[in-house]
């Protein structure tokens, strides 16, 4: 009976086992677990009295999960301007107004994943071998080369996200994070017991890490820096160069990364965009990625992470306990997996090329559009799909912050826009730039008659008063 609490001793029946330690009444003695002969079974007896009313409490984790955007948002008045139409430039989905669908290849791709009735039923908790494969495929290149052993495939870059930081860290231990950043980052670790320090981007140099301070919050407890690249909320692309300044941070002090790459490759003509394990020579990498932006299809969840380890450092252990995360649950959906492979190889680069000429376009035109904006100060993206403002709020006293701000331009103009202080940036706003072009001229067309209402040219002390 070893395994099951009772070590080479017992009774069935009330006859001993083994022959030795057993009353004839079925207890155990000499020891704190007791087992009593019910109807010929074995059951654990109650050591305590039964609880005397109901008492269902949620988890720690449950308690300590909360997500900034949500916790802002759903506590502001949002109450649209009967008399114009809403225009939500909120939302980081870029199906939502229907005018980016995904490719055709794309969409047969699916079809022929659920035609061929090979995919229904479960897969490896880590994805099926030659969808790995199909990945590493893709993303290979001589300087990280990749097979599908170093391929795991999750539901969305968000679970990718999520393993990545329950491997590399305990409670107690912290992260970077970058400020302004991604919210999930904070959710998932505070969940954790894992505690969260922001660095911060510049945004007088196109959101830059602040390299100095950066540095200034590692410690022994330091267990993974989160670089996000292209940015969400910023828009930003680091240069190569910026890159290998952050990787000789993380090698000086012996961090591995968690490089959230979902907008890989989404950026403006002009910009390279490396991945991070292209340029590390000693730092191990967890890239995470997935469908969702460049493919444009969020709501298939299908996401991977990118294991590059090429001085063996994560070794063994981290991708065996990946494994292990990843069969919490039972992997990544097994149709989106079937079609996985046609979907790298056959979808054209004049899709990718469509995609890129929409968003630069109408960043473009909110950049152009909002520079004219008195109190305002916008910030050319360079990639993803955020254009990101800044609000000098001593010129709009009306408002006590960018929460009141940009809940008062739903009031007025029907435009909403994401407070930065979702993402623990104040005196910003964040724009979603997945909006028809025509939508967008509007919504800023709005957003600057707002500011001309409610700025004031005084002096700061007149402003104030």
């Amino acid at each position: 009976m070893n395994g099951n609490g009772v070590h080479g001793k017992g009774t069935v029946n009330g006859k001993s086992l083994n022959g030795t330690g057993v009353s004839g009444n079925g207890v155990v003695h000499g020891n704190s677990i007791h087992h009593v002969s019910v109807n010929g079974s074995l059951y654990p007896s109650k050591t305590k009295s039964r609880r005397q009313r109901w008492e269902v409490k949620p988890s720690e984790m449950a308690n300590n999960t909360l997500n900034p955007i949500r916790a802002i948002v759903d506590g502001m008045k949002l109450t649209p301007n009967p008399d114009k139409p809403m225009i939500a430039l909120s939302i980081g989905d870029p199906t939502v107004f229907g005018n980016m669908p995904t490719d055709i290849a794309v969409l047969q791709a699916m079809k022929d994943a659920i035609d061929c009735q090979k995919y229904n039923g479960y897969a490896p908790s880590v994805g099926y071998l030659k969808s790995r494969q199909a990945v590493a495929n893709f993303y290979t290149c001589p300087e990280a080369p990749l097979e599908a052993e170093d391929v795991i495939l999750t539901s969305g870059c968000s679970q990718a996200i999520d393993l990545a930081i329950s491997v590399l860290c305990n409670p107690g231990d912290n992260i970077l994070v970058p400020c302004p950043g991604f919210s999930l980052y904070k959710t998932l670790a505070v969940s954790m017991g894992i505690e969260v320090k922001l660095y911060n981007l510049l945004p007088e140099k196109s959101w830059e890490v602040d390299l100095k301070h950066l540095e200034s919050l590692i410690d022994e407890r330091t267990s993974c820096l989160i670089v996000t690249n292209p940015s969400n909320p910023c828009g930003s692309v680091f240069s190569e160069e910026h890159l290998q300044k952050i990787l000789k941070v993380a090698s000086r002090h012996c961090i591995p990364i968690l490089a959230d790459e979902i907008y890989s490759n989404m950026v403006f003509p002009g910009c390279s965009c490396p991945s991070m394990a292209s340029l590390s020579s000693d730092v191990p990498i967890l890239s995470c990625g997935g469908l969702a932006k460049r493919w444009l299809v969020p709501g298939w969840r299908m996401g991977w992470i990118l294991i590059h380890d090429r001085n063996d450092i994560f070794g063994s252990k981290i991708r065996q306990g990946l494994v292990k995360l990843s069969q919490r649950i039972l992997g990544a959906c097994s149709i989106i997996q079937g079609a996985l492979e046609s979907i790298l190889n056959n979808t054209p680069q004049s899709f990718y090329n469509n995609t890129i000429h929409f968003l630069k376009t109408n960043s473009e035109i909110c950049f152009s559009e909002l520079c004219t904006v008195p109190g305002l100060n916008p910030i050319m993206p360079s990639g993803a799909m955020y254009l990101m403002v800044g609000i000098d709020m001593d010129r709009f006293p009306d408002f006590k912050s960018d929460v009141d701000f940009t809940e008062r331009l739903v009031t007025e103009q029907s435009v909403f826009c994401l407070p930065a202080s979702a993402f623990e940036y104040p005196n910003f706003f964040r724009i979603v730039v997945t909006v028809p072009e025509e939508m967008m001229v509007e919504a800023c067309g709005r957003i600057k008659e707002f500011c001309e209402r409610h700025y004031c040219s005084g002096s700061h002390d007149n402003c104030e008063q």
